[in-house]
């Protein structure tokens, strides 16, 4: 299923979420300029160990930060930015720019922290922004789970659009990244996907979501409110 767009409109334009983009793409732009050798040093350098972290966590702890802006490759780096345009703006306008920023940051710190956590022998350098994206759907999830997600969807041989609850979506969404993750813990599936980033994140994103949100004003009603006129 590819999502195309949600049912629920911004009421202000998200700063925050394009300026998140802007950064993504600048970064690989500057990724593909480099040749094969350099890419590898710099990935290797930026992006984030879990070998090196754990031995040297002073020294190694701003590639948590730095790998969210990294990507393997134009698939990776515009079905990311796909994901973040569609849900990112909703969720920036619930919590406000900076919360939003917090909030993103927070996401990808507690998403890469779980995988490094679960694989701390690992030295295959984690990177993209797919985490802190998981802990945007997460707080999608909570924030606005009556909202529809139009997708495109395969059927045979044609393709058809349908509006999908959102809990059903990203409730199946991440009953498969949970399951190839278990995979991945049992040996049973080899893959250079970080799957327990995207469930850190979006675990992270659907328990603190609320956290962040501010709390929105009741109503008041006057005793004038109850006549007909």
């Amino acid at each position: 299923m590819l999502p195309l767009y949600d049912t629920i409109p911004s009421r202000r334009w998200p700063l925050v979420n394009w300026l998140l983009i802007f950064l993504n793409v600048l970064v690989f732009l500057f990724e593909s300029s480099l040749r094969a050798a350099a890419l590898n040093r710099f990935i290797f350098a930026w992006g984030l160990v879990p070998a090196r972290l754990f031995l040297d966590p002073f020294g190694a702890w701003p590639t948590i930060f730095s790998s969210m802006f990294l990507h393997g490759g134009w698939f990776h780096l515009l079905s990311n930015m796909w994901i973040l345009f569609i849900f990112g703006d909703n969720v920036e306008d619930r919590l406000g720019h900076l919360r939003y920023l917090l909030f993103y940051l927070l996401s990808g710190v507690a998403a890469a922290l779980l995988q490094a956590f679960l694989l701390p022998f690992s030295r295959v350098p984690m990177v993209g922004a797919s985490g802190a994206i998981a802990g945007v759907l997460g707080a999608y999830m909570l924030l606005f789970p009556h909202s529809r997600i139009v997708s495109l969807i395969p059927f045979f041989f044609f393709i058809t659009t349908a509006e999908i609850p959102a809990v059903i979506y990203l409730g199946f969404w991440f009953l498969s990244q949970l399951y190839s993750g278990l995979f991945s813990l049992a040996g049973a599936q080899a893959s250079g996907i970080a799957w327990w980033a995207h469930i850190g994140g979006f675990l992270f994103g659907l328990l603190t979501a609320g956290i962040f949100a501010p709390r929105r004003p009741r109503p008041r009603y006057t005793f004038y409110d109850q006549w007909p006129w």
